[in-house]
């Protein structure tokens, strides 16, 4: 009855997350290549047979790198706003399309997919909740402001993977240009270590078993630094920062009222046999 999930690459370098069940998932960008993905959820003994839909949030290439490629690679709907295809320039299937609009649930099998619109540089940007049995993660990236949406969202939480892109005294000093500077810290650029840590405290649900601090700056950030001060406050949250250079462990959630048994996942089980990365 849980709800497990993996971060396959968070940063600018690409993204993509992994959130599914025993039998169905999704992915929520493809911003690493094909075979790296490939590759990695090898690693991982995620099945990718598992995988019925991919997820697009915004078209910057560290979403998108790898979304053609992959999707027409394992034949998977892409679920992706009009305006953000047009800003991507992909070249994807007609048939495979299917656009979303803001606070749209979709269904894919047991799984509900909640949409709804963010503050960020992009066409059309949207965030993404995920949920099965009542258990919800959210997906929460790329964010230029913390808004009534996303507190709203992030309430409703299990786990989360939420982004603490730059810390604000790193980001001042440092060697990126003004214009660069300006536009993270916009409000439709990124949420800082600060913002983020005041959404957690103010808003985290007595529930949320697990947060992943997600899309570090490699250059504004330090992933010590930032999980030393959400560990500071997280009481029974386990708190890790997602890498920006492999995949993370599989975590797993599940409402405790409706979990009769604890979730165990051994990957050694569940190696897919199709992929031949040799």
């Amino acid at each position: 009855m849980a709800l497990y999930f993996s971060s396959l690459n968070s940063g600018s370098n690409g993204n993509c997350y992994y959130i599914g069940n025993e039998n169905e998932a999704v992915l929520i960008d493809v911003g690493i290549s094909c075979k790296e993905l490939e590759k990695r959820m090898y690693r991982s003994g995620l099945d990718i047979k598992k995988v019925k839909a991919i997820f697009i949030s915004h078209e910057h290439s560290d979403h998108i790198k790898g979304l053609s490629v992959f999707s027409r690679k394992h034949n998977l709907p892409v679920y992706i706003t009009t305006n953000t295809l047009i800003s991507s320039k992909l070249a994807l299937d007609p048939n495979s399309i299917f656009s979303f609009s803001h606070l749209d649930s979709i269904r894919i099998g047991s799984l509900k997919i909640v949409a709804f619109s963010k503050h960020h540089d992009a066409a059309d940007p949207f965030s993404f909740t995920i949920e099965y049995n009542d258990t919800r993660v959210g997906v929460f990236t790329d964010i230029g402001a913390v808004c009534d949406r996303l507190i709203t969202q992030f309430k409703s939480c299990h786990a989360a993977f939420l982004e603490a892109n730059y810390d604000i005294e790193m980001l001042e000093n440092g060697q990126y240009p003004y214009y660069l500077k300006r536009r993270i810290r916009s409000g439709k650029g990124h949420l800082s270590n600060t913002e983020a840590l005041e959404l957690f405290v103010k808003h985290k649900p007595d529930y949320m078993s697990h947060l992943l601090l997600s899309h570090l700056s490699k250059d504004n950030n330090c992933p010590e630094l930032v999980e030393k001060l959400f560990k500071a406050v997280a009481d029974k949250t386990f708190v890790t920062v997602a890498s920006r250079h492999q995949e993370s462990e599989i975590y797993f959630t599940a409402n405790q009222h409706n979990s009769e048994a604890e979730y165990s996942f051994n990957p050694m089980l569940h190696q897919p046999e199709q992929l031949n990365l040799f």
